[in-house]
C-alpha cells in the first residue's frame, strides 16, 4: 500500500523522508501536522522542485488567491479549444467580410452634431446693456405669463456680455468675431476660456461663426490620466492589461462597428461580430489564456445570444422604430438605408456586454476557487455553493442597471412629471418603452448568465480528472487517494 499513498508518500518530495508506517502523516522533526500540505502541497510541477504547489489543501485555503488556477487536463483543453477555436475563427471571418472602408462621406447639413467645427479662445469680455445689443428684437409686450413674453422682457433688461472670440484652428485661424451672451444663458464665457465654434460657410460673413460649446479637453484628459493611474496602482499588471483591452475595445467600436453600420451592413450582425471580438480581446487579455477564461467566454456568448433573441422579439412585438429623438432622426435622414430598429437592438447587445463580462468572470472564478478549496466537491455541490454567490451578484447588478438607465433618462422623466402624465402613459411612449425594453432584456440576459456560467464552470472543473500534471507526477488521483486514507 506504500506506493499508492501518493499524497503522504515522502519519497515524492525528498529521498531522505520516509513514509510513516502508522499512517499518521507527520514528518520526523516536524511534529504532528496531519493536514498541512498532504494533498497538492507536496506535488511537483515540472522544474519547480518541492515548492511548486505548497498550501493547496483545504487546510491552506488562504493561499488559493495568490496564484493562477491549477492547469486542467490536456483532454479537457482540447474539448474547450474545439468549441472556442471555430467561434474565434468565425469572428475573424466576420470582421474580414464586414470590415468597412471608412465612414461614408456626406454633405453636411449644419444641424445638430452634423456641423463643421473649429477651436477658439475667448479674447475679451465686456459688459453691455442688453437693450442696446438686442435692439433688433421685437419690443416686449410686458406680458410675462408666457415663456415667449418672459424671454422678450429679459432680453431687454439687465447687463449682457459681449465676448470677442478668436478662431485658433482651420483655414481662417486668427479671425475674430463677437458673441452676445444673455444674463440668463446657461453657459457664461470668461476671458482666456477655450471654446468650440461652429462654422457655416454658406452664411453671411458676420454670421459664419458662433460658439456652440466650451473646450473640455484639459479636465477630461486629467480625469482620464487619474483613472489610468488608479487602475495601474491598484491592479498593477492586471490594470495595465485592462487599460490596453479598453483601448482595443474602443478601436473595434470606432473602426469597425460604427463605420460598418453607416455603410449599410445589418446592425445586428455587426454588433454580434464586434461584441464577440471585444469579448475575446478583453477577457483573454485581462484574465489570461486558460480554461477558466474560456468558460467565462462561453457563458458570455450564450447570454449574448439570449439577449439578442429576446431583444429582437420584443422590439418587433412592441413596434419600436428606434427613431425617437433629434439625433436618431438626423441619422435616418442622412443614411435612410440604416435599419433603426436593428440599431436599437445592436445598442442593447453592446450595452449589456460590459456587465456580462463582470458576471461571468466572477462566477467562473468562484467555482474554480471552491474546487481548489475542496477538490472532492462534485458538480452539484459546486453549483449550489457558487449559485449562492451569484444570487447576491444578481441583486446588485439588476439594481445597478435600472438605476443607471433611470439616471440617464432623468430629464425625460422630469418632463413627464411636469406634464402630470400617468405612469401608464409614460411607459407606453416609445421613448420610455425603448429604455424599458433595453433595461429588462439586458437584465434577463444578466440574470440568466449566472446559472448558465455556473453550470458550465462546475461541469468543466469537475470533469477535469487528469492523471498527471505537466511534469508527469501524480496529481488529482493522489488528492483523492490521500483524502480516502485520512477518512479511514
Amino acid at each position: 500500500m506504500g506506493p499508492r499513498r501518493s499524497c503522504d508518500d515522502r519519497s515524492v518530495t525528498s529521498p531522505q523522508q520516509t513514509p510513516d508506517p502508522h499512517g499518521h502523516g507527520h514528518e520526523p522533526g516536524h511534529g504532528h501536522e496531519p493536514d498541512h500540505g498532504h494533498d497538492s502541497g507536496r506535488r511537483h510541477d515540472a522544474g519547480r522542485g518541492n515548492d511548486s504547489g505548497r498550501g493547496h489543501d483545504a487546510g491552506h485555503g488562504h493561499s488559493h488567491s495568490h496564484g493562477p488556477a491549477a492547469p486542467v487536463s490536456r483532454h479537457l483543453r482540447k474539448v474547450i479549444a474545439a468549441v472556442l477555436i471555430p467561434f474565434a475563427t468565425a469572428v475573424v471571418v466576420g470582421l474580414a467580410i464586414l470590415w468597412p472602408g471608412g465612414t461614408p462621406a456626406h454633405e453636411r447639413t449644419g444641424v445638430g452634431f452634423d456641423r463643421q467645427t473649429e477651436q477658439g479662445t475667448v479674447v475679451s469680455v465686456e459688459q453691455v446693456d442688453c437693450k442696446d445689443v438686442n435692439a433688433a428684437q421685437v419690443p416686449p409686450t410686458g406680458d410675462t405669463s408666457t415663456p415667449e413674453g418672459r424671454e422678450a422682457v429679459n432680453a431687454q433688461q439687465g447687463q449682457c456680455e459681449k465676448a470677442t472670440i478668436e478662431v485658433t484652428s482651420g483655414a481662417e485661424k486668427g479671425r475674430t468675431f463677437t458673441e452676445i451672451v444673455q444674463p440668463d444663458a446657461p453657459r457664461q464665457l470668461h476671458e482666456g476660456q477655450g471654446v468650440v465654434v461652429a462654422y457655416a460657410p454658406d452664411a453671411p460673413r458676420d454670421l459664419q461663426y458662433s460658439v456652440t460649446d466650451v473646450n473640455r479637453k484639459v479636465p477630461l484628459t486629467v480625469l482620464a490620466g487619474l483613472f489610468a493611474l488608479v487602475v495601474v496602482l491598484v491592479g498593477r499588471m492586471k490594470g495595465v492589461m485592462a487599460l490596453i483591452s479598453l483601448a482595443a475595445s474602443f478601436l473595434v467600436l470606432t473602426l469597425f462597428i460604427l463605420p460598418a453600420i453607416l455603410e449599410g451592413s445589418n446592425p445586428l450582425v455587426v454588433a454580434v461580430v464586434g461584441s464577440s471580438a471585444i469579448m475575446l480581446i478583453a477577457l483573454y487579455m485581462c484574465h489570461g489564456l486558460s480554461a477558466r477564461t474560456s468558460v467565462a467566454v462561453l457563458g458570455t456568448l450564450i447570454s449574448l445570444m439570449l439577449i439578442g433573441l429576446l431583444g429582437s422579439l420584443f422590439i418587433d412585438w412592441a413596434s419600436l422604430s428606434g427613431n425617437t429623438d433629434d439625433n436618431t432622426g438626423l441619422i435616418h435622414g442622412l443614411y435612410p438605408d440604416i435599419d433603426m430598429s436593428g440599431l436599437l437592438l445592436a445598442g442593447i447587445i453592446i450595452g449589456s456586454l460590459g456587465v456580462l463580462d463582470d458576471v461571468t468572470v466572477t462566477q467562473t472564478s468562484a467555482v474554480w476557487e471552491l474546487h481548489q478549496a475542496d477538490p472532492g466537491m462534485g458538480p452539484r455541490a459546486l453549483y449550489r455553493a457558487a449559485i449562492r454567490i451569484g444570487r447576491d451578484h444578481i441583486a446588485s447588478v439588476v439594481n445597478t442597471l435600472v438605476l443607471a438607465y433611470a439616471g440617464a433618462a432623468l430629464p425625460l422623466l422630469l418632463l413627464f412629471s411636469i406634464a402630470q402624465s400617468s405612469m401608464g402613459t409614460v411607459a407606453n411612449s416609445e421613448l420610455v418603452a425603448e429604455e424599458i425594453v433595453r433595461t429588462l432584456v439586458g437584465s434577463i440576459g444578466l440574470v440568466a448568465s449566472v446559472p448558465v456560467t455556473t453550470v458550465l464552470a462546475a461541469l468543466v472543473v469537475s470533469a477535469d480528472r487528469p492523471g498527471s500534471d505537466a511534469g508527469g507526477k501524480p496529481r488529482a488521483a493522489a488528492v483523492r487517494g490521500g483524502r480516502r486514507r485520512r477518512a479511514k
